[in-house]
């Protein structure tokens, strides 16, 4: 089914998803550096959980004083999904943030970023969700200039095994296009927060139990380390993941999934501020061809046109 017209340009019903997308690719942009000081100290899969079960901890106590009815209500079939989501968070999180420790920030986050394709792609073989002309050229300039990025940053890169950390961060790009898709299904009649909480808190069980199994420590880190986990917590996942949750509800998820590949510009500036990872002129050129994209994917679309 096709979604219902978008709320006409300029009032705040249209503009409030965008804002929120700004928002969240600001948020996620920081995430890559607070993984790699976090890595310092503790295991990815460690990482990936605390940043998971912090986040779940936070808004636990709104979603069950607030939502304890609705989620009592749920029928099995969303329970499922749910878990499906979690399970596609989970992955999603333990092959990126494992990416990190064999590739470099760009590397890693601009082909993390390629999940548009696949959404896009998936979203108009199951659903119809309408591939426009203006989509698809966005979509088209947008991962051109991820593609440039990976390219650029294979020729210089910081670490002995950079494909297995590219390849890491295409999986997980895989895995995060299942948890948009299934949350732009479940979003259009759960609210977002109890959604997210048992999204998260599923994810961060599966997380810390693959840990387990791996036998990989989930304690005694650094007083530091923790820090890092809380703000992995706060800004990428509650403020960033969480407004591409929010904005999920409002616009098709091939239109959030572009967004989100804002977030491998400002990862690339982070990193060469304060990893040193100096981004050379191919780099800057494919993040501006990145830019490009999603300003026109993201421009306003005639009223008439299909989706809205």
């Amino acid at each position: 089914m096709t979604r219902d017209a978008s709320p006409p340009a300029g009032t705040w019903q249209a503009v409030a998803p965008r804002l929120a997308l700004g928002l969240g690719i600001v948020a996620v942009s920081c995430g890559s550096l607070f993984v790699r000081r976090a890595q310092e100290d503790a295991p990815s899969l460690a990482v990936a959980a605390f940043r998971l079960l912090l986040a779940t901890l936070i808004l636990l106590p709104w979603a069950w004083l607030r939502h304890r009815p609705l989620l009592r209500r749920l029928v099995p079939a969303d329970w499922g999904w749910l878990l499906a989501s979690g399970f596609c968070l989970a992955v999603h999180f333990a092959t990126w943030i494992t990416s990190l420790e064999y590739t470099s920030v760009a590397s890693s986050v601009a082909l993390v970023s390629t999940s548009p394709l696949w959404v896009a792609l998936i979203a108009w073989l199951a659903w119809r969700e309408p591939l426009t002309p203006r989509l698809g050229a966005g979509l088209a300039l947008a991962l051109a200039g991820s593609a440039l990025i990976s390219l650029a940053e294979a020729r210089s890169a910081i670490s002995a095994r950079p494909f297995l950390g590219n390849a890491l961060a295409l999986a997980g790009a895989l895995a995060v296009s299942g948890y948009w898709l299934i949350g732009r299904r479940l979003r259009r009649r759960l609210p977002l927060v109890p959604y997210v909480t048992v999204v998260y808190g599923t994810a961060a069980a599966l997380l810390m139990a693959a840990a387990l199994l791996l036998r990989q420590r989930l304690s005694g880190f650094a007083p530091a380390t923790y820090g890092w986990f809380l703000l992995l917590a706060l800004l990428p996942q509650l403020l960033g993941h969480s407004s591409f949750n929010w904005a999920l509800g409002q616009l098709p998820a091939s239109y959030v999934a572009i967004a989100t590949l804002g977030e491998p510009i400002g990862a690339a500036v982070l990193a060469c501020a304060f990893l040193g990872e100096t981004p050379t002129r191919l780099k800057l050129l494919a993040a501006a061809m990145v830019l490009a994209g999603i300003f026109l994917a993201l421009s306003r679309r005639k009223r008439n046109a299909p989706g809205g």
